[in-house]
């Protein structure tokens, strides 16, 4: 009898598949996604130092207060994060959905940050 992976651990190894072909640099970072049942959170990393450069989550005092869905709270943390990396001297990215699959929250976050002005 086979073993069945959890969803977290089918997830994860997507994730490693994904960050073998991936990795931010100076030029261009990686805008690298996390998604929780209730929160999303977004980072722009640059891999070749070890440095987050901008970051910014459905937890922060400034969107908590906000009302609406979680596709609602994705949108203005990509907006958020756009600012804050475009603040740090970043146009272009590169996308790491995390094993995620590019749908709902995760859409509607890269979406924005493309609106809010970054490149990927």
């Amino acid at each position: 009898m086979t073993q069945v992976d959890s969803r977290s651990a089918q997830r994860l190894k997507r994730h490693e598949r994904i960050r073998l072909r991936l990795a931010g640099t100076a030029e261009r970072p990686r805008l690298a996604v996390f998604r929780s049942l209730n929160h999303i959170y977004a980072q722009v990393i640059d891999d070749t130092s070890g440095k987050t450069l901008a970051a910014a989550s459905s937890l922060e005092s400034t969107l908590r207060s906000a009302d609406g869905t979680k596709i609602d709270d994705a949108k203005r943390v990509g907006q958020l994060v756009a600012e804050r990396a475009k603040a740090a001297g970043v146009d272009k990215v590169v996308f790491d959905r995390a094993g995620f699959q590019y749908h709902g929250r995760v859409r509607s976050l890269a979406e924005a940050a493309r609106e809010a002005g970054l490149d990927f």
